[in-house]
């Protein structure tokens, strides 16, 4: 070998040994961030106040190991959404102001059961600097046992990403610990597709069911888009509608059975319900398109409660394939409000065919480019489940003067959401 080659080869292993060293540096140096930031996070969330009830109700479990609170006055409910707390070294302000707000709502609606319709997490690493999802599940956790209100989940498709080091069933084996007793989730039936299915139920002082709440888990991504990128989500599988089905049957037999025993006598006796769950259903996608072909004119089978599409001309990201969760909901007559999150800027409540349709409005300043810098679409959704089975809900933007805060808010810009005609492809 020449003097000439050799002193190529040295060179070449000197580019490649710099290198890695650098890699191994910024991996480091990043490590450590992420590692100080989450403990800086984790201390923030420990930091608020816990938030003062007069007269906290606290569910337990009835014989087939489903919580139930009990209660004659309205239920409250909150809906948050897509949270996406990142918990890596980039988003570590990003992820701050996101607990600021879920804290300076919770604490102000004092609701008797939180449900997160998803995307608690968003370990996506070229936003948030890492790929441990657990981070971010451990963050708002942490949050939610200091403020002290019992709440549950159904995952999104970002909290557990096919890259993330933590799966489904980790995180659903985190959540459902002895370590936070505010977290009503469960795994659900180990024989039907998912994890977090489950039903939450309202009864009165007399044992007689008023509402269920039920949360399923409407996966990710599926087609063969693993990570997401052309946008091909799944649907509620038939296993889960078929439980769904069985539960409402099953408690109705109760209800029945419950006031037999009280000699009350009753034309109906189906426990209505409210659902969550968070990539909308096609009907959401239906609804919309047949509202703003109309001139954004109610229809025959839409009834525009409030709101609006702000995704532009995507308007509604459902699953691609099909599912009778709808038509099952109309035919068991329990379900008359369905919630869900995912489209971030979409804050639409629309009657379609008899059952309420409910986008909750977003958490999300990090997913979408730029989203931290506006405010329309930010905020909870808030539900009243009454002792008669009925129901309403309204949206509650974050940037009210109700809602104050342990730390400043952010200064944003209140955009205005004009209605956009849908497009048919995607």
């Amino acid at each position: 070998m020449t003097k000439k080659k050799k002193s190529k080869g040295k060179l070449a292993l000197k580019i490649i040994g710099i290198f890695f060293a650098v890699l191994v540096l910024f991996v480091g140096i990043t490590t450590l961030i992420t590692v100080i930031g989450d403990k800086a996070n984790t201390e923030k969330a420990r930091s608020f106040d816990t938030v003062k009830y007069e007269n906290q109700l606290v569910p337990k479990k009835d014989s087939k190991g489903n919580w139930t609170f009990t209660t004659d006055r309205d239920f409250k409910v909150v809906q948050i959404t897509d949270v996406h707390i990142g918990g890596g070294w980039m988003s570590l302000r990003k992820d701050g102001m996101a607990l600021n707000a879920v804290a300076a709502m919770v604490t102000s609606e004092k609701p008797d059961l939180v449900v997160v319709t998803g995307d608690i997490g968003y370990p996506v690493p070229f936003q948030s600097g890492t790929f441990n999802n657990k981070l971010s599940a451990k963050i708002f956790a942490e949050l939610m046992e200091k403020l002290g209100v019992y709440w549950t989940l159904g995952f999104g498709n970002h909290d557990t990403e096919a890259y993330s080091y933590y799966s489904r069933a980790d995180i659903s084996d985190f959540y459902s610990s002895d370590d936070y007793k505010y977290c009503l989730f469960q795994r659900g039936p180990e024989d039907i597709s998912g994890y977090g299915n489950q039903v939450i139920n309202v009864k009165k002082s007399n044992g007689v069911l008023s509402q269920s709440i039920y949360v399923l888990d409407s996966h990710s991504y599926t087609d063969g888009d693993w990570f997401g990128f052309m946008w091909k989500y799944d649907n509620i599988h038939q296993d889960q509608v078929d439980w769904y089905k069985q539960s409402v049957e099953y408690y109705n037999s109760v209800n029945a059975e419950t006031y037999k025993k009280l000699g009350l006598k009753a034309d109906d006796t189906t426990v209505k319900s409210t659902m969550y769950f968070h990539i909308p259903l096609t009907e959401y996608r239906d609804a919309w398109y047949e509202f703003a072909d109309n001139d954004f004119k109610d229809t025959k089978n839409v009834k525009l409660i409030y709101g609006t599409a702000g995704e532009g001309k995507k308007v509604v990201y459902p699953g691609i394939g099909d599912d009778n969760l709808f038509e099952t909901i109309q035919e068991l007559g329990s379900t008359k409000g369905v919630f869900c999150g995912h489209d971030h800027k979409n804050n639409f409540s629309v009657d379609y065919k008899g059952i309420r349709l409910t986008y909750g409005l977003s958490i999300d300043y990090l997913a979408y480019p730029g989203i931290y810098k506006l405010g329309s679409q930010r905020g909870c959704t808030v539900i009243e489940l009454s002792p008669d089975g009925s129901f309403d809900c309204h949206p509650e933007s974050y940037y009210q003067d109700k809602y104050t805060s342990q730390y400043k808010k952010e200064n944003v810009t209140m955009q205005e959401v004009v209605p956009i005609e849908p497009v048919t492809e995607k």
